[in-house]
């Protein structure tokens, strides 16, 4: 009998198969990590895939490579633990069951209970790890998968809150009330990382205006040679945010000019503001020298004059006439100029409309000169309903015709066409019409509209719906990210990145223009911030382990405020499963417990949930379950920072970030020395893969008929790993 297998065809697929039974059988792989037990160990991390969506064929490609370094350094004698990871809180698990249940956000607690929803989350959150597992098993890639760490499990919750914590006693843990990008569409704000997602910011066509701001006070001597009107000019891309101006702003060395003309749509004589070095956006010189006295309606040249000019610091504080007055603020003053560092002559009219609610400049300028603000679009995306003439706005609907789906598209367009025909402003409308082209169909009506025209600009999109993002005011709990951003650009340089461009470039502009980390996420299935505070907010605690948790839930019983300690049975210090699953961190349990604070009162855990991207960016320490057990390894630097991480190149705003953020905060490190940044594989004409498109390619079927070894190989040698990768399957034979 033979020592070796004899082939009597080259069958590439038969023969991996016979080599997996063969590690299986005899537990290669176990082997390869006892057998090196005390050697030189090659620290890999995982990153956690989400076991709620299908392996595609890129996940060969990312594995493959994180699969030949680890065995190289076998090879060379070290210890090269892998410990598999699995992501399991966030939008996408929400949203998949949302579907699968037909609710949406604001169903729950209502049609169905928090405690129901986040069991079914944990339910779809695993949904296929057998096939994850049987992708890795059968394309060789060689990783811990019977001891995975999970973030959903109360030891690695424990790990989070000793991070959170920690930040929070360093100053760098702070609550804010701030303009944020947040999606109607998920029911949550968004992180700037996440919105700076690969695809998130993509080209759309809006309808803009550039509107007229009729002054009511003003300081102007040459008005009192003029009878007409005058009216600051402004641009705007965004007309549903008009109804919630309360200022204008202009620059304070800008250079202004205010000229007589003939308004487009009432053919009147009118006199307009704007910055001089944008006039000739509006007025082409040569009309200049028209008549005014041969001007007939309709015609398209119309003519202008210069009347004054003047710089913006002189028109600081002059009044207006409100827009659209649909609500009056009642948090300070209203409707008058602003300076504004932010104001430029690049475009527009150099004047900019001041909609405090919705955008991070108008909140900052308002707050500075103690103007009120109008949040007239409440967290749906959708308008209050005093937002109605009757004629062009109804109240209660979307801001954004992207929010509708087809269906409540079909009958708001039945709906607009019975009302604005019936009112004479359109004879047979023939599409729907959005709120943005409705607000300026009823300013021009009105005779404050002076431009309008279709602009194509670059806008952000949520990165799991795929729908618009709003700017909008929340309550959220940030992390100083911007008081360490000079000391994770130091520790950046030391990592050796794969290809180099990416860490100096994209990942080293990331850093050096970062934001404080919007962590909050008004969800309902992810780690609980760890935040108790009073009802007027000036004490709060900050819970950094269970058993901190225990004795403040022991003190609120002796208190009165709750009838019974739910981690009554927790034991201190006993680190078994068991233990740890005597109770759950997640809502809505963590919501039920009232804490007393120093001075007697009620404590309440802040209601939100944290960046699911903090879960992942934990993982080196509460893989560990760190500092409760292993603490020496993290330390001590045994098995902290990794040597050797890999993912594709749109974590580098994801996971490589935050691992390095919280590295950078918590233990002054970095969280990984080395770093391969694959390239993106596409369909063999260089399109993005899409189960939608029909390009997908499914990698069970490649690498049961080419087998494992072909297929990696055609991967690996095709394409560097950090350029993209156009898969045909006919280049693997």
């Amino acid at each position: 009998m033979s020592k070796y297998p004899e082939y009597k065809a080259l069958n590439l697929s038969e023969i991996s198969k016979d080599v997996l039974k063969f590690w299986e059988e005899n537990k290669i792989f176990e082997k390869s990590i006892n057998s090196r037990e005390g050697k030189t160990p090659f620290v890999f991390y995982e990153g956690p895939p989400s076991a709620n969506g299908m392996p595609g064929i890129h996940h060969v490609m990312a594995r493959a490579i994180k699969d030949i370094f680890c065995r190289f350094q076998t090879l060379k004698g070290k210890q090269v633990k892998r410990k598999a990871g699995w992501d399991t809180h966030g939008l996408p698990i929400e949203l998949a069951v949302e579907k699968t249940l037909g609710i949406t956000k604001e169903d729950i607690g209502k049609k169905i209970t928090v405690e129901e929803y986040n069991k079914a989350c944990r339910k779809e959150v695993m949904k296929y790890t057998d096939k994850w597992e049987e992708l890795t098993r059968i394309m060789g890639y060689w990783v811990d998968m019977q001891h995975p760490y999970i973030t959903y499990e109360n030891k690695y919750i424990e790990s989070v809150w000793w991070l959170l914590n920690d930040l929070y006693k360093k100053g760098l843990l702070y609550k804010g009330y701030t303009i944020q990008p947040y999606s109607p569409a998920a029911g949550t704000g968004l992180s700037s990382h996440e919105l700076n997602q690969p695809g998130c910011y993509r080209n759309v066509k809006d309808r803009t205006a550039t509107v007229m701001f009729k002054i009511a006070q003003h300081k102007f001597k040459f008005l009192s040679a003029e009878s007409t009107s005058v009216y600051f000019l402004a641009w705007t891309t965004t007309p549903w945010t008009l109804p919630s101006n309360t200022a204008l702003a202009v620059g304070k060395n800008i250079v202004y000019a205010a000229l007589k003309t003939i308004q487009p749509f009432t053919h009147k004589p009118v006199v307009v503001i704007l910055a001089k070095d944008l006039l000739h956006k509006y007025f082409p010189e040569k009309n200049a020298d028209l008549s005014f006295e041969n001007y007939k309606e309709g015609d398209k040249n119309i003519p202008f004059k210069i009347i004054q000019e003047f710089k913006g610091e002189e028109l600081a504080g002059i009044t207006y006439e409100q827009l659209l007055p649909f609500a009056q603020p009642k948090d300070g003053d209203e409707f008058k100029v602003l300076l504004g560092d932010f104001v430029t002559t690049e475009d527009g009219t150099g004047i900019v409309h001041i909609a405090p609610s919705f955008g991070a400049d108008d909140f900052r300028v308002a707050k500075q000169n103690n103007v009120g603000s109008l949040t007239l679009v409440d967290k749906r995306g959708r308008f209050l309903p005093e937002v109605k003439d009757g004629v062009f706005l109804y109240g209660n609907e979307y801001v954004k015709e992207a929010y509708l789906t087809d269906e409540e598209k079909k009958s708001e367009f039945e709906n607009q066409k019975k009302i604005i025909e019936a009112a004479g402003k359109i004879k047979d409308l023939k599409i729907y019409l959005s709120v943005d082209e409705r607000i300026i169909l009823k300013l021009q009506e009105e005779g404050r509209l002076f431009k309008k025209e279709t602009y194509e600009h670059s806008y952000p999109h949520c990165w799991r719906t795929d729908k618009p993002i709003l700017y909008y005011p929340l309550d959220s709990w940030f992390i100083k990210a911007t008081a360490v951003k000079e000391k994770m650009g130091v520790l950046n340089k030391t990592i050796n990145w794969k290809p180099e461009s990416t860490g100096t470039g994209r990942f080293g502009n990331w850093l050096e223009n970062a934001n404080d980390w919007n962590l909050s996420r008004s969800r309902f299935w992810g780690i609980p911030l760890p935040i108790w505070r009073t009802e007027d907010g000036k004490e709060e605690i900050c819970i950094g382990s269970v058993e901190q948790l225990k004795n403040e839930i022991a003190k609120s019983v002796k208190t009165g405020f709750m009838k019974a300690n739910p981690l009554e049975a927790f034991k201190p210090g006993n680190h078994s499963a068991e233990n740890y699953n005597t109770f759950d961190l997640h809502k809505p349990y963590a919501d039920e417990l009232i804490l007393v604070a120093p001075s007697g009162k009620k404590m309440f855990r802040e209601n939100d949930l944290i960046d699911v991207w903090f879960d992942s960016g934990a993982m080196p320490y509460a893989q560990l379950h760190y500092p409760f057990e292993n603490k020496e390894l993290v330390d001590k630097q045994i098995y902290f920072p990794a040597d050797f991480i890999a993912e594709g190149v749109d974590q580098t705003r994801g996971w490589f970030y935050t691992l390095h953020a919280i590295a950078t905060m918590c233990f002054n490190s970095v969280a990984y020395k080395n770093v391969v940044s694959n390239g993106l594989v596409l369909d063999k004409n260089g399109n993005k893969m899409s189960k939608r498109l029909g390009n997908a390619v499914d990698p069970f079927d490649t690498i049961e008929k080419y087998g494992p070894d072909a297929t990696r190989w055609y991967m690996i040698t095709n394409a560097q790993p950090w350029d993209n990768l156009k898969f045909d399957s006919e280049g693997i034979t």
